[in-house]
């Protein structure tokens, strides 16, 4: 599906974006330990726009499988628990943010599993 190779490529040009600020912009403005999870947020938006790529290409020949729609938006909604609360919480040290993070990972991890089992049934 269109939407979701626009998202994917979205978010892998935000992914190498951030990347790029957080190497040259913000490396003298917070410490290694924000900025390595800094680092990890970028990381994992790359991971997750990849795959947001891949479903995209696979739903065309799917027969648009609402296992991979399900996969595509948990995606999304990753990246942005996920990644999201870790580029705040980098700017802002705020710590409870971090407990948005596993939210964002569990959100991961189904969407990689609904990913699975559309290929399994589809393909």
């Amino acid at each position: 599906m269109k939407t979701f190779i626009v998202i994917g490529a979205v978010n892998a040009f935000l992914a190498v974006a951030l990347g790029a600020f957080g190497a040259h912009g913000l490396k003298d403005r917070l410490d290694a330990h924000y900025l390595e999870i800094w680092k990890t947020g970028v990381q994992y938006q790359m991971f997750h726009a990849t795959g947001l790529l891949v479903i995209g290409l696979l739903f065309g020949k799917a027969a648009a499988s609402s296992l991979f729609s399900w996969s595509g938006w948990l995606m999304l909604i990753g990246i942005i628990l996920f990644s999201g609360s870790l580029y705040l919480l980098s700017l802002t040290k705020i710590g409870p943010l971090g407990a948005i993070t596993p939210i964002g990972g569990v959100c991961f991890l189904a969407a990689w599993i609904l990913l699975i089992v559309g290929a399994v049934k589809h393909f």
